[in-house]
């Protein structure tokens, strides 16, 4: 039967409203929600295909599908029961609580669970345990901007809204790449920019991101000098008279404190440390302070460092210092990275609050909790946070870790602790959907969780904004809802410590949900007068207390802030640099951040070879000038060290990064790259190399920077094998082939897809690349094993051996019409021909002519054989070469050159996020000419 559901998108924390179609048990489609306020119906790349992620050949080669035990560490995962494993996880959580205390446990969760989820956890660790050894994701990604809030506005409380962008005069962006990471927010932003192009927009980031292209102002600061940017911004406010004295009068304290401080704060030392020119410094600062309006964005170039409640809480200063808060269109604004990290932190699921802002060093907080819970008490003793969980797990103090709905073995940084601890660890529970995560490897009991589409609750965006998430399609396999799993384990539990028995009562998510709302009256996030019902009809921004008509747009509008005086506080931070200086044995800035059309640790878009067609495969990126003086080129493999550990990688160049710099998207675990490190071990992806020096106020880690050298790899063998699967096996060939890897030194194992058109309704042809590198030629058999997993071990394959040089070469053709097409390759030994073959077989092209040519080491291209570049829209399957030859006969301004390409080729009419790139190139390109379109210089990757 079909039918139509409203919910809200898994993704960023934008909070999009989506419309689930589905028939019977298949989501079938998805669409942006017109009634939504975050989007008003639009989708980026990710939401648009949430629901190929869905679809039954995915689910059944990916999900976890049914609870799996692990009888002894290093054995092989068996099926059990439902009541056999949580039977199981109640006897082992109670015997480590009984013999060693509950703070011998701990519970790592999720941003991307639903507000409900999380209220069950959080009750569970602190009011029948009697830990606050639960913390969540959100603590690498959100709390600074929590910390800084706290320290200067007084609340955990987001002061503006979406409609903002629309009233804003300027809009101060600093370390986001708002383009990518909140790609409808940044639609939003265009919007808002063609209405009033008298907007100014200034971005503070080092790296020349896809949001730059927005911008009338680009400062390209150096890592980690954020704190003395807004300093010397504030000092040149107080030099040029830009201040609202009265505002600061009338609603802040602590200001003569931070004069001092911004007083040695002067141009010529902000611009020499931030690597600045002294113009675009004083621009920026006459910007902010005299705009009529001026709102900040900031994610996690602030947030993810060892002073990132420093950096959030000197952006807030500005605010104050020049009355731009509380009216239409002004004030800082966090964007929240996931999609119900704001939900997470208002049930108090992290280790330092409690239920509803409420603070856990607060004794009459606490007390409050208990009172409400109907519990004793509330423990005292601060609970670990993320990285001090993981190194008290790896130390032995904490014996039994729940894992839920994240992966940790990807996303932690310095994997080296992480893995050690998941391995020392007497009993490791992950609930998870997916069973393909890196951290499922380390579970000793598994537990199949829903996702999207499968769960109902309710999460919270970026602006306050509370949405229901709806259940399309009944649960899969003996999956069950993160709650239901924790509450089942609770009563188990509860019998087992010799407790009543009454604190999870919950009969549906909603029961949980108003318990949440009960516990938030009279606080500043008061829900009591918000009900599953209203959510039904429309989302809703909190607060909105019981007897109001509807929530509170913006905060603060009054001059009145949650502080002990009412009044605002500035924060008199010191500027320190990064954690960790670069030197010459390490002389590089190693960067992390997001790409456009990935999320996470990909275990959802990594199963969709489209997703890759704009960056196909793992890089790391580094200035021209940097290759050259290393004697480098794009795809040269090159060792990335850091004090911690080393991976190896293709290098490409990018004008993007300043000299000295490297970047490395954060998505790139062990799931996608690996090998066998010097020592044997499996490498573990970017975060081997990532620091876990965290800020002292958040306990944030600075994954934002590493110092790292990079250094050429000498591996004169090679491997490249591609081929197009069954959709039905694609997946688990990759997950096979991912057990290969650490047979290598280096390899790579993705999604690779078509350029089809997301719109057209055709079935996706699904790829896999497999790339690998090695000193000398590995044994044969590990080759055959290749072949086989990609379909090319069959008679019918072309193949050529050169066992003495090791070289071999196979190729698999199969009959079309009059013609043939490539079907799968490998190519070892020598893979120069990689450009031109590998274009034969994603293209489509007929390939009967040229047998000999496939399996002749570094042939040359073959005449009509031609690369068409990345893909640059992903909805339409539009590539690069495609652009430049329509470009080559437009003419007019750029907003006319912008029009007739998307025209002719619908690039940039669907989603929108490739936008900002083909603005770009549409300026790269001359008139009537295809310009540099084709060159390396536009290509992120190679």
């Amino acid at each position: 039967m079909k039918q139509e559901t409203r919910s809200t998108c898994p993704y960023c924390g934008v909070g999009c409203g989506v419309l689930i179609e589905s028939d019977g048990a298949h989501i079938t489609g998805v669409r942006g929600d017109p009634d939504h306020p975050a989007n008003f119906g639009r989708l980026c790349t990710k939401g648009s295909t949430l629901h190929l992620t869905a679809a039954a050949a995915v689910t059944r080669q990916t999900r976890l599908l049914q609870p799996m035990r692990r009888p002894t560490r290093g054995a092989s995962l068996e099926a059990v029961a439902w009541d056999e494993a949580l039977d199981s996880a109640a006897d082992r959580f109670a015997q480590v609580i009984r013999e060693h205390g509950p703070d011998a446990v701990g519970f790592y969760v999720s941003g991307q669970l639903l507000t409900e989820d999380y209220y069950v956890f959080n009750k569970l660790a602190k009011g029948l345990i009697g830990t606050n050894n639960i913390d969540t994701n959100s603590r690498l990604c959100m709390s600074s901007a929590v910390a800084g809030y706290k320290k200067t506005l007084g609340a955990d409380a987001p002061p503006v809204c979406y409609e903002d962008f629309q009233h804003a005069q300027c809009l101060f962006i600093a370390g986001s790449n708002t383009a990518w990471a909140h790609p409808i927010l940044f639609r939003r932003i265009e919007d808002a920019k063609a209405a009033n192009p008298a907007m100014k927009i200034i971005v503070a980031d080092p790296r020349r991101t896809d949001t730059c292209e927005i911008a009338d102002l680009h400062l390209a600061l150096q890592p980690g000098t954020d704190v003395m940017l807004f300093h010397g911004m504030l000092h040149l406010m107080l030099w040029e008279g830009w201040t609202d004295a009265a505002y600061i009068a009338a609603h802040t304290s602590g200001f003569d404190a931070l004069k001092a401080t911004v007083r040695e704060c002067t141009p010529e030392r902000v611009a020499q440390a931030c690597g600045i020119a002294r113009e675009d410094l004083l621009e920026a600062a006459r910007l902010f302070a005299t705009s009529a309006a001026t709102l900040s964005l900031y994610c996690q170039g602030l947030n993810q460092s060892a002073s990132g409640t420093a950096k959030n809480a000197a952006l807030v200063n500005l605010h104050l210092a020049t009355g731009q808060i509380g009216k239409p269109g002004a004030g800082p604004f966090s964007l929240t990275g996931q999609p119900n990290a704001m939900g997470g932190r208002e049930v108090g699921g992290l280790a330092n609050l409690l239920s509803a802002h409420r603070d856990l060093a607060n004794p009459a907080h606490r007390a409050e909790v208990a009172a409400f819970w109907g519990v004793p008490s509330v423990p005292e003793k601060p609970g670990k946070t993320a990285v001090e969980m993981f190194q008290a797990a790896a130390d032995g103090e904490i014996r039994a870790l729940w894992i839920a709905c994240t992966n940790p073995a990807q996303s932690m940084p310095d994997q080296a602790t992480v893995r050690r601890a998941l391995q020392r660890c007497e009993f490791v529970v992950v609930q998870e959907a997916f069973s393909t995560t890196a951290t499922c490897g380390f579970a000793d009991l598994l537990l199949p969780a829903t996702t999207w589409g499968e769960k109902d609750g309710t999460v919270t965006n970026s602006e306050r904004r509370i949405s229901r998430v709806r259940n399309a399609v009944p649960r899969p396999g003996e999956t069950r809802d993160d709650w239901v799993i924790g509450v089942q384990f609770a009563r188990r539990l509860e019998a087992r410590l010799g407790r009543a028995g009454t604190l999870f009562p919950y009969a549906d998510a909603e029961s949980v949900w108003n318990e949440h709302r009960d516990s938030t009256r009279g606080r500043d996030l008061d829900i009591t007068g918000m009900s599953y019902a209203m959510l039904e009809a429309a989302p809703q921004q909190w607060p909105l207390p019981e007897g109001a008509p509807s929530g509170r747009t913006r905060l603060y509008e009054d001059g009145v802030f949650p502080t002990p005086d009412g009044r605002a506080r500035f924060a008199d931070v010191a500027y320190k640099p990064a954690a960790e200086a670069r030197e010459a044995r390490y002389p590089f800035s190693l960067n992390t951040g997001r790409l456009r059309d990935q999320w996470h640790g990909m275990s959802r878009t990594g199963t969709l070879g489209r997703l890759f067609g704009h960056v196909p495969e793992p890089t790391v990126q580094i200035h021209p000038q940097d290759m050259a003086r290393r004697q480098l080129k794009d795809g040269d493999l090159v060792h990335v060290t850091s004090r911690r550990g080393s991976i190896l990688l293709p290098v490409s160049s990018s004008t993007e990064l300043g000299l000295s710099q490297a970047f490395i998207a954060m998505h790139w675990g062990s799931e996608f790259i690996g090998g066998s490190a010097s020592t044997g071990e499996p490498l573990a992806g970017v975060n081997a190399l990532t620091t876990s020096a965290f800020c002292p106020d958040s306990k944030q880690p600075e994954l934002k920077h590493a110092a790292v050298k990079i250094l050429k790899a000498e591996m004169p063998w090679s491997l490249l094998a591609v081929a197009w699967l069954p959709q039905e096996t694609a997946l688990e060939a990759r997950e096979a082939l991912r057990a290969l890897m650490a047979a290598f030194p280096f390899a790579s194992c993705v999604p690779f897809g078509a350029a089809g058109t997301l719109q057209d309704g055709a079935p996706q042809r699904v790829g896999v690349l497999f790339r690998a590198a090695a000193y000398e030629a590995p044994p044969e058999e590990l080759l055959v094993r290749v072949e086989r997993l990609l379909g090319l071990a069959g008679h019918d394959s072309l193949r050529y051996v050169d066992r003495k040089h090791g070289q071999r070469r196979t190729a698999r053709l199969v009959r079309e019409g009059q013609d043939a097409r490539l079907e799968a390759f490998l190519l070892a030994g020598d893979t120069r021909a990689e450009a031109w073959i590998k274009a034969l077989l994603q293209e489509r092209l007929p390939a009967q002519s040229y047998g000999r040519q496939l399996l002749k080491p570094g042939a040359a291209a073959p005449v009509g054989v031609a690369t068409r570049g990345k893909v640059v829209c992903s909805c339409f399957g539009v590539t690069q070469t495609a652009i430049a030859d329509t470009l080559a006969g437009t003419s007019g301004t750029e907003a006319q050159r912008l029009a007739a390409l998307q025209g002719a080729l619908k690039c940039g009419t669907h989603c929108g996020s490739c936008l900002p790139e083909l603005k770009r190139m549409v300026r790269a390109a001359p008139v009537g000419t295809a310009g540099p379109l084709g060159t390396s210089a536009l290509v992120l990757q190679p």
